[in-house]
């Protein structure tokens, strides 16, 4: 787990890197090379979509800056993907008193101006991330139609049988869920199968 240090008092730049899935080693090894460069002494790491609802690492980087401290990301888009998300996370930048800079945007400043870009910007991820989920539905339905989509390998059904052994052994539905790397639900739907 996380250790807070409460007592810091010198200010520290704090680096944000994030990709949306783990095949995107080279820009996630990009982002964390970018930060240090920009002279990041603490970086908090993440390899999930921004439109997670859990994201620890952004969660445990705002509990750990400081009034004073600079948070760091190469990109709007790796901060956040909707207009909302992003407003509500530089709003608890700048409620601990931090600052916050934006690759080559600079450090936002809370002018008018900074506000304006920030929103801009915003939107413009927000937009990308749509078009890219419409243009990947649009590849769904054409490849269903030509009877070359077939979907994901149903994972949890394919593990019916070590799910039932394994509740035969007296494990909780969690436990099983945690060995096999499946939701809890899921589990319990195939145990009422």
């Amino acid at each position: 787990m996380f250790r807070l240090q409460r007592n810091r008092k010198r200010i520290v730049k704090v680096g944000y890197a994030r990709v949306s899935t783990r095949e995107q080693l080279a820009g996630y090894e990009a982002q964390k090379q970018q930060l240090t460069a920009m002279g990041c002494e603490k970086l908090f790491c993440e390899q999930l979509s921004s439109i997670a609802s859990d994201r620890p690492q952004l969660e445990a980087m705002l509990c750990f800056i400081r009034e004073g401290d600079e948070v760091i990301v190469t990109k709007v888009d790796r901060l956040a993907r909707s207009v909302r998300d992003l407003v509500d996370i530089i709003e608890r930048i700048k409620a601990k008193g931090a600052a916050i800079e934006i690759g080559n945007l600079g450090r936002v400043n809370g002018s008018p101006t900074s506000g304006l870009i920030l929103n801009v910007l915003g939107a413009i991820a927000q937009f990308e991330r749509e078009m890219m989920l419409e243009r990947q539905r649009d590849g769904i339905a054409k490849a269903k139609a030509e009877g070359k989509y077939r979907g994901r390998k149903p994972k949890v059904r394919a593990q019916a049988d070590e799910i039932r052994r394994l509740k035969a052994d007296g494990l909780s539905n969690a436990e099983i869920a945690r060995r096999l790397n499946v939701h809890r639900s899921n589990v319990g739907r195939v145990l009422a199968m």
